[in-house]
């Protein structure tokens, strides 16, 4: 079963469908209550207990599998630091396709109202970047945010920033925002022997520089491409079946992934009210 509903609906939904004994696809972002992503992580664990496959979205492309990779084997030395963006032009760009595809003629977006959506851009585009900096840098210890409501009709957040303190000792920003109708999406991770992008050099999904000269600043860095065709994990729900064909829990976008997740948007949030770094207590 999918659960698509506005974001606070998440979590009673997928609790129902993992009782009823259903495979579940989660979709983004898991929910706006850390409390709610507890008792997720706990059904979820309980569910695959008898067998039950939970997938929580983003699912991710085989480049950032690819990257992991890379990262695991050392290829780029020690990640030092990581930056990403997920934007677009904002939930109306987006919905009008919906609208249209399903034949309705309403113009209600869920997505500005603070009551029913509860949590805005950070939570709707930042939760892409920050998944995929958690996934190539690892768990984060402690947050620094800055949101504001820059051009939407909304209360919530439309733009946003986040200075990430990975327990590494890497650090990491994450942009995101409704506002960016040109539409932005990279992956940057730096190492100590390398770094690698995403998307890559000459059209390529995933690209390793590697130094020209570790003592010459004017001998350029050299491009490689990383093959990621051996990272496919098809479609989200190809991924799904195959995760509930093998009676495995999604490598990276599972129950416990998400909450992180969760945790390190959340913190995001109240650091930007405060003005003051939030520790993140979860792990991946």
């Amino acid at each position: 079963m999918i659960v698509a509903l506005p974001h606070p609906m998440h979590v009673p939904a997928g609790l129902a469908v993992l009782a009823a004994g259903k495979h579940l696809l989660m979709q983004k972002p898991l929910c706006d209550q850390l409390d709610d992503a507890h008792r997720f992580v706990e059904a979820a664990d309980a569910a695959f207990e008898r067998g039950i496959v939970t997938l929580a979205m983003p699912h991710f492309a085989p480049a950032i599998y690819a990257a992991r990779d890379q990262i695991a084997m050392g290829e780029i030395g020690r990640v030092s630091g990581a930056s990403g963006r997920s934007s677009h032009g904002g939930p109306e760009v987006y919905y009008s396709e919906v609208r249209d595809a399903f034949e309705e003629t309403g113009n209600d977006l869920w997505f500005f109202d603070a009551a029913q959506a509860s949590v805005g851009a950070l939570f709707d585009m930042g939760v892409y970047a920050t998944s995929q900096l958690i996934a190539v840098g690892g768990s984060v210890g402690r947050v620094f945010g800055r949101t504001s409501t820059f051009d939407k009709p909304t209360q919530l957040e439309d733009t946003a920033t986040l200075l990430l303190e990975f327990t590494s000792g890497a650090l990491g920003t994450m942009e995101t925002g409704w506002c960016d109708p040109a539409r932005t999406n990279f992956l940057h991770v730096h190492g100590t022997q390398g770094k690698l992008v995403a998307p890559g050099h000459g059209g390529n999904p995933l690209t390793k520089w590697t130094p020209g000269s570790y003592t010459r600043e004017d001998i350029p860095a050299t491009p490689s491409v990383v093959d990621v065709a051996p990272f496919a994990t098809g479609n989200v729900h190809e991924h799904l079946i195959d995760c509930i064909t093998a009676v495995h829990q999604p490598p990276v976008s599972n129950a416990r992934f998400a909450r992180h997740v969760t945790e390190v948007l959340l913190a995001g949030l109240k650091s930007a009210k405060s003005g003051l770094p939030v520790n993140v207590e979860s792990r991946t």
